[in-house]
């Protein structure tokens, strides 16, 4: 389905952090990197973005609970339990919960150290 729609702000959404782990010590040429595990929840109405992309942040998405709708190159995918996503140096996009319930993701990403 198409959505023209400009990607808003980010609002009612909560992130919290599970796991993190310094891969420098782990694999030969990641020092500077972590791989995180995180539990991001979306709140009916709620909007992960603005639109972003994950060039040099690889991840994946798993869905737990609720639908979250991905935006990408104008068009909207709706995603809900047991399903997730890739997220690569190709992605730029941002979410939405359009649902009634709490949208809630398990999100597993390579980033820089902070």
């Amino acid at each position: 389905m198409k959505n023209e729609q400009k990607a808003p702000e980010t609002k009612g959404v909560m992130v919290e952090q599970l796991a993190v782990i310094d891969l420098g010590p782990e694999i030969e040429g990641m020092a500077g990197r972590q791989l995180r595990m995180r539990k991001v929840t979306i709140e009916p109405g709620g909007v992960f973005g603005p639109m972003h992309n994950h060039k040099d942040r690889p991840g994946t998405v798993y869905i737990l609970q609720g639908t979250i709708t991905d935006h990408r190159n104008g068009v909207a995918t709706e995603y809900g339990p047991g399903v997730g996503w890739p997220e690569d140096k190709n992605t730029t996009h941002w979410l939405e919960n359009r649902g009634t319930i709490p949208a809630v993701e398990i999100s597993v990403d390579i980033v820089r150290q902070q």
